[in-house]
């Protein structure tokens, strides 16, 4: 079924908007503008102060750079988490999908990404440079690498462990419960906690 001429500019640009989104076609875009035009003023007012409130006042944690409410979130500034295991990621997301494991009581590193050339994303483009300091400052016992399987994340793996491997910090990954170009936000949570608690020397994983 094909979208039909819009008899409002209004809805058309709504759709427009929505359309933007990441795995949003125009069919499913309309479909949800059309559920909004159905709701309370009041409930699509909140729908879209929400939003915007979002969007200005969210922050990153100074410590880890994840999304956070404040300047440190509530994982770096909980006393009983473990300050000297740090599990690297690649996004908010990826903090998410080990939370929800319970199997990991550290704190976490996000990159912001991942190195891929094809992309232009080179090693500056991350957030590599406090994690270095990290290790060479504060008692860092150990840093599990936890990026997707993907050849840009095991490229990433490899650039960090290059980078970390004369400090003497234990440098770990996740055990390969995930499967070879698993992204870990669309990793069960089981096979995920025992790639986790399971995890190697990195430089076995490439030895080997």
């Amino acid at each position: 079924m094909n979208i039909p001429n819009f008899t409002s500019k209004l809805l058309e640009s709504a759709v427009d908007e929505f359309a933007k989104l990441p795995g949003i076609g125009k069919k499913t875009a309309l479909r949800l503008v059309l559920h909004i035009l159905n709701q309370d003023k009041e409930d699509v007012t909140h729908f879209g102060e929400t939003i915007i409130k979002l969007r200005n006042e969210i922050k990153h944690c100074k410590s880890c750079n994840t999304i956070s409410d404040t300047d440190i979130c509530n994982i770096c500034s909980n006393p009983s988490r473990n300050s000297s295991v740090i599990c690297v990621v690649e996004n908010a997301r990826d903090v998410m999908s080990v939370e929800n494991t319970h199997q990991f009581n550290g704190i976490y590193h996000v990159l912001g990404g991942i190195i891929s050339p094809m992309d232009g994303i080179g090693p500056s483009d991350l957030k590599i440079d406090s994690l270095f300091e990290k290790i060479k400052n504060e008692e860092v016992k150990e840093i599990i690498l936890a990026l997707s399987t993907t050849m840009e994340g095991d490229t990433t793996n490899f650039y960090l462990y290059k980078k970390f491997k004369n400090y003497t910090v234990k440098i770990t990954t996740l055990a390969r419960g995930v499967s070879i170009g698993d992204e870990l936000e669309y990793t069960d949570e089981i096979t995920l906690g025992r790639s986790l608690v399971n995890r190697t020397l990195f430089e076995s994983s490439i030895s080997g």
